[in-house]
């Protein structure tokens, strides 16, 4: 089955913070994928611009460096890395200076059907002075796009605070908070899941599900990222990804496809969520965090020793575990567990609905009793959906329950290659479709529910739970789930 290309108009894509990680390990190889195949051409262009001081030339060759390390070897073709790269320019600009505005001005085209879009990777303290220089440089128009990358914000009041520098120029339907996760194919797949088949929506509510865990678990620690730090799981995954999956698991059915019916749901989810405040942040949250492991076959440093000196003692949690409940008529009653950390037992990002048992089993004398049906929506790896499901083991000499998955693996269904969040969402700035992208509203109602969480941890004199890098996660997280009768789910990595 081969997935079908629809091409997207001209544009002039201009990208802010062009030298940095971002760009050469995400944008630049998932461009390259889009322009491969055939959904734009050399009628398009991709401006970069930063401090950097850097000729186009050299520019080019870094976009070619980008796809030759970050772009899989067999898909590297030469003639059409070579067509790719010439579709680069370069312009060296620092935000604080006037100088190098007029010549974005220069590169961009003034024919109206060629799209401008603007792609911010760069700190959010930039926002707001790059967005005046647009609009005085006269280099912003009203159909242009803006592309805002996280972190937006540490509070609410800081999320307001950028998002006002940037709403001075940019009108709401102009800007594109961008968050990878929803871009991933099985995560868009939760919505076609809910809503393309029958058999689950009638079921898909307190009446038939007893709980769902969400799981985003990292292997790999912070190391020395100095953004993770001033962040912690809580606000780097928390406030974000992993609300952004509950609104598409718990949302209501949205009268249509369109960006904001979809939306709305997921903003009716953020409001109807119970509060976790005071006396609830000790029952209902856990924060770890790592660490260190030392044997004669692994050693792993703990969180505390990848620090720098002067951020020793921190108190930054890698780990959170959270009960949270939904206050609305179809998931009263419905424990909804998160639980993300860094330095986990393995790489895994996956939904878990829990079906409640059966009433009554007719099968008193059978071997095995039968356990409540899971239905397992695997974001990463090996992305699939698969429900467990009781069946009886083939063989004479009575009666054996068994239960068996069934399985559907997207890497055996769909034999090409699955696209990269990113492009899918680069294009569909382009495109401007803003199914995929917060609205605002989203945003801040996401910060509302997690401050008061963040400021009773500041508050509490416990550290957080120490977890062995490696494993699941603190003790506490065990008991978070235990104590109310059920288990985490650990299933295959």
């Amino acid at each position: 089955m081969s997935s079908r290309i629809i091409p997207v108009q001209p544009f002039d894509y201009v990208v802010f913070g062009a030298t940095g990680d971002l760009t050469k390990r995400k944008l630049i190889p998932a461009l390259y994928h889009r322009f491969l195949d055939g959904q734009f051409d050399e009628t398009s262009r991709i401006i970069g611009v930063s401090r950097t001081k850097l000729s186009d030339a050299e520019f080019q060759e870094l976009a070619r460096d980008a796809v030759t390390e970050f772009v899989e070897e067999e898909y590297h073709h030469k003639g059409t890395v070579d067509r790719f790269v010439k579709i680069f320019s370069y312009i060296v600009n620092d935000v604080s200076n006037p100088a190098g505005w007029g010549d974005i001005k220069k590169a961009l085209r003034d024919d109206p059907k060629i799209i401008r879009a603007f792609y911010l990777a760069v700190a959010p303290d930039l926002f707001e002075p790059i967005a005046e220089q647009l609009s005085k440089t006269k280099v912003y128009r009203r159909d242009s796009r803006v592309v805002i990358e996280k972190p937006l914000g540490h509070d609410l009041a800081s999320s307001m605070e950028i998002n006002d520098g940037v709403a001075k120029i940019f009108k709401e339907d102009q800007v594109y908070r961008i968050d990878h996760y929803l871009g991933k194919e099985t995560v868009q797949n939760l919505l076609a899941l809910r809503f393309a088949n029958t058999m689950f929506e009638p079921i898909w509510n307190s009446a038939h599900i007893d709980h769902v865990q969400l799981t985003v678990a990292e292997s790999v620690g912070a190391g020395t990222r100095g953004y993770y730090d001033e962040s912690g799981a809580l606000r780097d995954m928390i406030q974000n990804h992993m609300l952004q999956l509950l609104c598409l698991v718990a949302m209501e059915p949205p009268a249509s496809d369109d960006a904001d019916a979809l939306r709305d749901e997921k903003l009716k989810v953020l409001r109807s969520l119970k509060p976790i405040t005071n006396g609830d942040v000790a029952k209902n949250t856990v924060r770890g965090q790592y660490k260190g492991v030392s044997s004669e076959t692994t050693s792993v440093a703990s969180y505390q020793d990848e620090l720098p000196a002067d951020k020793k003692g921190s108190r930054t949690e890698t780990f959170v575990a959270l009960k949270v409940e939904i206050e609305n008529w179809r998931w009263a009653g419905v424990p909804f567990y998160f639980r993300t950390g860094k330095r986990m037992a393995s790489r895994v990002s996956e939904i878990c609905i829990q079906f409640k048992p059966i009433p009554h089993s007719i099968f008193d004398h059978a071997e095995g009793a039968p356990k409540a049906n899971k239905l397992i929506i695997r974001l990463q790896p090996g992305e699939g959906v698969k429900m467990m499901m009781m069946i009886k083991d083939p063989g004479p000499g009575g009666m054996r329950l068994r239960e068996v998955p069934l399985n559907l693996s997207f890497a055996d269904t769909f034999t090409e290659r699955t696209p990269e969040a990113y492009e899918r969402l680069l294009l569909d700035v382009i495109r401007g479709s803003q199914t995929l992208f917060m609205r605002r509203d989203e945003l801040e109602a996401a910060w509302k529910w997690v401050d008061p969480i963040r400021e009773a941890w500041e508050r509490a004199s416990e550290p957080p739970q120490s977890y062995v890098a490696g494993t699941w996660g603190p003790s506490g997280s065990y008991a978070l789930i235990e104590r109310d009768g059920r288990t985490w789910y650990e299933g295959e990595d």
